[in-house]
């Protein structure tokens, strides 16, 4: 009976297979962006205004699943452009100073020792490089899945191995790292919620916001699909960092991203 007792309290104080914790996130310089006119972000204000938007892709290890890329920035062709990659149609010229499997080198990592590929959402800044993943689980909202498929270019492989969320999920249940889901810029776009041990929470926003300015005055650029979407989605990530005491890295927010650590350093 002893036994039979013993088991059953080893069985509810084990950890599960999965336990485990994030021992580094790299922040990955994806590529940036000079635009003339930042009101596209923001209509009606700072009209004309030029501004540089950087582009992260953030890759975290978790001690007992391994490498999560969230994010795979602008194409890796464009580093090969010296005059960089314009986009008439809105006014962007996007740069890179090396591609991510470059990147991805420097810190010994081979593309297929990617596990997992999160994607926020289908826009070419965030899925350039997705194809280089094929052997990974590729992690979205079910609606953006279903919002890329009406793309003219379908950016996924329909052999990809596919994670669909509908919602928040904790993808490693154990609160390393949870999908939030944060529709309006696109319909399912998706955020990252990310527990480091030493640096404590942190929310990657994906293009839930794009500049600090639009996130203090809850700013929601015009082509957003859903303006109330996009808005419930910022009040959602604001009630997530008073929870939980958590910073928010703004992906396009140049000066702040300037400000971190890139790789091959790493946060813990």
């Amino acid at each position: 009976m002893r036994s039979v007792l013993l088991a059953v309290i080893l069985l509810v104080v084990a950890p599960t297979a999965r336990a485990g914790q994030i021992d580094r996130l790299y922040v990955i310089d994806c590529g940036w962006a000079h635009t003339a006119d930042q009101s596209r972000w923001s209509p009606g204000i700072n009209v004309g205004v030029p501004i540089d938007l950087s582009d992260n892709c953030y890759l975290i290890h978790h001690s007992s699943e391994g490498y999560l890329l969230f994010d795979t920035g602008i194409s890796d062709r464009v580093a090969a452009l010296p005059d960089g990659f314009t986009a008439p149609a809105l006014n962007q010229t996007w740069h890179r100073s090396q591609t991510l499997a470059a990147a991805l080198a420097t810190l010994r990592v081979k593309p297929a020792d990617v596990k997992y590929l999160a994607i926020s959402h289908v826009h070419p800044d965030h899925i350039g490089n997705a194809d280089q993943f094929p052997d990974a689980t590729l992690v979205m909202q079910k609606a953006e899945w279903e919002y890329g498929l009406k793309q003219p270019l379908k950016p996924f492989s329909p052999e990809q191995k596919l994670e669909l969320l509908e919602g928040d999920k904790d993808l490693f249940d154990d609160g390393s790292v949870t999908a939030l889901s944060t529709p309006g810029h696109t319909p399912g776009h998706q955020s990252l919620l990310v527990h480091l041990p030493k640096t404590g929470y942190v929310v990657l926003s994906g293009d839930a916001v794009h500049f600090q300015s639009n996130w203090d005055n809850r700013t929601v650029p015009g082509f957003n699909t859903d303006k109330d979407q996009s808005s419930a989605s910022m009040e959602k990530i604001a009630h997530i960092l008073d929870e939980k005491h958590a910073q928010l890295w703004i992906n396009h927010d140049k000066p702040s991203s300037d400000a971190r650590r890139h790789a091959p350093e790493f946060y813990e």
